[in-house]
């Protein structure tokens, strides 16, 4: 645990920012939970819309950065912070900062036959969140994100 809290300590100021934010928003997105999907879902993104898999080269550092941070700081939360939680977190992470993301919902049937879902962010080609399993599930939903472009319109389109 030392040796945690030391590198933390030594860590840049805006990571140190940008893993509050994850933990935050990892807390916000748990509580969404809470909630029937259909009230959270609208508040996503466009459904059945997937963002661009191509991305401008400048956001490929920032995207790498929050998946960190959420990732990280998934594993300090004193409550659970599975797939849907890291990706909406991820998701709004990357909103903040004005980029495009897809979250992605999935299900399977596990080894005895029941019906588990699945949850994971991509954005660009990069995938921030859930990647380990995805290729196990189905997609059965989608929402993408659609930053603004420079003129202040929203650039997207369905399925």
């Amino acid at each position: 645990m030392r040796r945690k809290w030391r590198s933390f300590v030594k860590m840049p100021f805006a990571m140190k920012l940008m893993l509050a934010e994850a933990y935050v928003f990892l807390g916000w997105s748990r509580i969404l939970k809470l909630f029937p999907f259909s009230k959270v879902a609208p508040n996503l993104g466009v459904q059945m819309a997937e963002t661009s898999w191509s991305h401008p080269g400048e956001d490929e550092r920032m995207i790498r950065r929050v998946a960190r941070a959420v990732r990280t700081m998934s594993r300090y939360t004193w409550w659970e912070s599975k797939c849907l939680v890291r990706a909406i977190a991820a998701m709004k992470m990357l909103r903040r900062r004005g980029i495009d993301s897809t979250l992605y919902l999935g299900t399977a049937k596990d080894k005895s036959g029941q019906l588990v879902a699945h949850a994971w962010l991509r954005s660009g080609p990069y995938y921030l969140t859930g990647a380990e399993e995805m290729e196990q599930f189905t997609v059965v939903g989608k929402f993408g994100y659609f930053a603004p472009d420079r003129r202040g319109q929203r650039r997207h389109r369905h399925g």
